[in-house]
């Protein structure tokens, strides 16, 4: 197969238009071409009136070493890349202990899955309930106010990716094709088969709770074992030297303990009572930097004209996005992350007397509001006023700090607090709603916003609304919703890991996805628990 690259076509081509173009471009006479599948499809939207589809194709020519030699000097025509996976390992006939899998979400779920795959019948603990009692308990928090700290939107069967807009894209660099693997199982599972080409694919909630019910189905069918409301509260270490030790098992928050000497770390950027226990137990854990901010909310028609003027609501666009970055003067950086378009805020906190917010889409992302967070980055320096000890674990201070402060300012009954964006920018408090209603529940109490963030970040930000307003007409409208605080972007510790992937001075430790500081959505995450899961398996047969 040849692959073809930077194909483009007009929005609204026909099956032979695309044909005829591959001919045309590959110079193919009658019968030369044997078929096609497309690899990749995107738009370009830089001229709003004639957006363009834009492929990649495997074609298959009756001839392919000539047209690679007619081609030799394009960088559009090649071979096509082989991304089949290949298992790296296959357990024995006899294990001495299980590897354990501690978090089920995307990035624990896929090391578990890939770890039953060759045999290895993973034991996998999670702290949180099954995907569907846990959604139930989520919407009690949305509904009734009613929080459940071991079973929420953090944490639980499909980990916080379930709760969001399900995308399935990365900027991750994935020479070995680990994303492809990710792709087809999630197919496999009840995802549309679109995500496989389509260029930022995505799932949307509702799916993705049935697909990882059918994943923990095939897990448990090849051997697997999967354990919910099993926290993990402490490890069992035996000294190797002076500055290392080795993990022996793992101890759970009911006395039990489980054998074993692999484990992976797959627990999410939300455990902090975990984290605590690591660094308390010696684990190597070093602060990293994250972002704070709010979220903010749009019409969604304001967003597609802006992104596609003529052309907005063409079905093979759907909802636009958005990605925007701003550079302060007070040196800070400015910038949307996980826009949600068509979506929902969401509260996303896991701890009683706090506000978290996040934004979450539906397949369809039909509803009325884009949301996305407007965040500024900070650094471990910037942790230290709110734990002066000058801890690794700093940066939790910090965003528990925030968090209660938002659950104040929203009036202590898990309401998050907003503001218009014209009264932010205008410096006055906000007293009632316009064309933008909120969509966060249980619902969003108008105040002022300039003591839910340091000082810097809330500079920062007003100084960025105008100049993203330039970028997307509207994006500064007065009747724009800001909700706070955004304060779950990242993991706010790096549990640091040697080239076998386990951590610095911990043998047999494997820190793993978001939690650990090594992935950043749900596709990088299961990317990383799959380079984890092989690393786990080639340990365990010595290679």
């Amino acid at each position: 197969m040849l692959r073809l690259t930077d194909l483009k076509l007009p929005l609204d081509h026909s099956g032979a238009d695309l044909e005829q173009a591959i001919r045309t471009r590959l110079k193919l006479g009658k019968g030369e071409l044997r078929g096609f599948t497309v690899a990749k499809r995107s738009h370009d939207a830089r001229k709003r009136g004639a957006i363009a589809l834009i492929y990649a194709l495997d074609v298959e020519v009756a001839d392919e070493a000539a047209v690679l030699a007619r081609f030799a000097d394009d960088a559009h025509v090649h071979p096509a890349p082989d991304t089949r996976y290949r298992f790296v390992a296959q357990a024995p006939a006899t294990l001495a202990h299980r590897p354990i899998v501690i978090g089920l979400g995307p990035c624990g779920l896929f090391a578990g899955l890939l770890l039953a795959q060759m045999g290895f019948r993973p034991i996998i603990l999670d702290r949180g309930k099954a995907v569907r009692e846990r959604t139930k308990d989520t919407w009690d928090l949305w509904r009734k106010r009613n929080l459940h700290p071991e079973s929420n939107v953090q944490f639980g069967e499909g980990g916080a990716g379930t709760f969001s807009d399900g995308k399935l894209y990365s900027q991750i660099r994935d020479p070995q094709h680990h994303g492809r693997k990710v792709l087809e199982e999630f197919v496999k599972a009840g995802a549309p088969e679109e995500i496989l080409w389509i260029n930022k694919p995505h799932i949307g909630t509702f799916r993705l709770v049935t697909m990882v019910e059918h994943m923990r189905g095939t897990i448990e069918s090849l051997g697997g074992e999967i354990r919910f409301q099993q926290k993990v509260d402490d490890l069992i270490l035996e000294a190797e030297g002076t500055d290392r030790q080795r993990i022996r098992g793992v101890v759970l928050a009911g006395g039990e303990e489980i054998r074993s000497d692999h484990v992976v770390l797959a627990v999410g950027h939300s455990a902090r009572d975990t984290f605590a226990m690591l660094h308390a137990r010696g684990v190597y854990v070093e602060a990293k930097p994250f972002s704070i901010g709010f979220r903010v909310e749009h019409p969604q028609s304001i967003i597609d004209r802006a992104r596609f003027g003529p052309q907005a609501g063409h079905p093979l666009l759907g909802a636009a996005d958005y990605k925007l970055v701003h550079h302060a003067k007070n040196g800070r950086a400015v910038y949307s992350f996980c826009m949600c378009p068509g979506g929902t805020v969401v509260a996303a906190t896991s701890e009683p007397g706090r506000v978290v917010t996040n934004g979450m889409s539906q397949y369809s992302r039909n509803e009325r509001n884009a949301n996305a967070a407007i965040v500024v980055g900070i650094d471990p320096v910037d942790f230290t006023p709110f734990d002066g000890s000058g801890s690794p674990l700093a940066g939790i201070a910090l965003q528990r700090a925030l968090e209660s402060r938002a659950y104040v300012l929203g009036g202590e009954n898990y309401n998050a607090p907003g503001q218009l964006v014209g009264d932010f920018l205008a410096g006055r408090a906000s007293r009632e709603f316009g064309e933008v209603l909120p969509s966060f529940k249980p619902g969003v109490t108008l105040g002022s916003l300039d003591s839910a963030l340091p000082d810097y970040a809330i500079a920062a930000i007003r100084e960025a609304m105008p100049a993203f307003d330039r970028q997307i007409k509207g994006f500064a409208m007065h009747d724009a919703v800001f909700t706070g605080v955004e304060t779950r972007t990242s993991s706010p510790i790096r549990i640091k890991r040697d080239h076998s992937l386990q951590s610095l001075n911990t043998t047999g430790l494997y820190p793993a996805g978001e939690g650990a500081g090594y992935a950043g959505g749900i596709l990088s995450a299961g990317v990383d628990g799959i380079k984890v899961a092989e690393a786990v398996a080639r340990s365990m047969v010595g290679g």
